[in-house]
């Protein structure tokens, strides 16, 4: 529901999350979304939702900087690059950032969180963990105690971080992963679906999960089944 305090919000991007972060930001938060953005480039459609999508190139000529925050929609694209090449854009052109906690998430009264983060719902953020600037946090994850995830990193669903973690900034960590306690993991790293990391990582690997064939049979023949 809108507020009538509520603060002007553009979100940047026009994709699915661009979608899903009007939704949360709409109906969870005390923001108003009246735009979206895109770069001039990649405009395929002047409105979203009955909003307008604006050129993010001239975007301060049309939204005043000073009554208007952003966020910026994008998952992570170029390791995360692309959301905090266009977060530093905004900010540039004079517009604050705006973060979203969902109110169905479990985050400890103590955690410390940067700007231009989003948590969904269903994550539990234990007690001293650090998120820096430009973190999502998708659905269901759990945080361990004092751990401490850098800036530009997107934490997919189910993942699960143990205590005293430390993700260094720029890494991916993929759905149902698992870094166990007291481990380090450098920057740019990409942690794939279901891979469980039990030391520390030097930056920029990337983890694939192993290739899993089918049965030469099909699932009727494998169970016998004639009908």
């Amino acid at each position: 529901m809108t507020l009538l305090n509520s603060k002007k919000l553009i979100i940047v991007g026009d994709s699915a999350f661009a979608e899903i972060a009007y939704e949360y930001f709409t109906y969870d938060s005390d923001y108003e979304v009246v735009a979206f953005s895109v770069e001039q480039e990649f405009l395929n459609r002047d409105k979203l939702f009955g909003l307008p999508v604006t050129p993010f190139e001239s975007l301060e000529k049309v939204y005043n900087p000073n009554e208007h925050q952003i966020f910026v929609a994008t998952v992570y694209t170029q390791v995360n690059r692309l959301r905090s090449r266009l977060c530093f854009e905004a900010k540039q052109k004079g517009f604050e950032l705006a973060s979203y906690i969902s109110s169905r998430a479990f985050v400890w009264q103590n955690v410390q969180i940067g700007e231009h983060c989003f948590i969904f719902e269903g994550n539990v953020v234990q007690p001293f963990v650090q998120l820096e600037d430009n973190v999502i946090l998708w659905s269901g994850n759990h945080i361990g105690h004092h751990s401490f995830i850098h800036k530009n990193c997107f934490i997919s669903s189910h993942v699960v971080i143990s205590g005293f973690v430390e993700i260094g900034e720029n890494c991916f960590l993929g759905v149902n992963s698992t870094i166990s306690n007291n481990v380090k993991i450098g920057k740019d790293c990409w942690i794939g679906p279901g891979i469980v990391i039990t030391k520390d990582v030097p930056e920029g690997l990337v983890y694939r999960p192993a290739k899993i064939d089918p049965t030469k049979v099909s699932t009727l023949e494998f169970f016998k089944i004639k009908d």
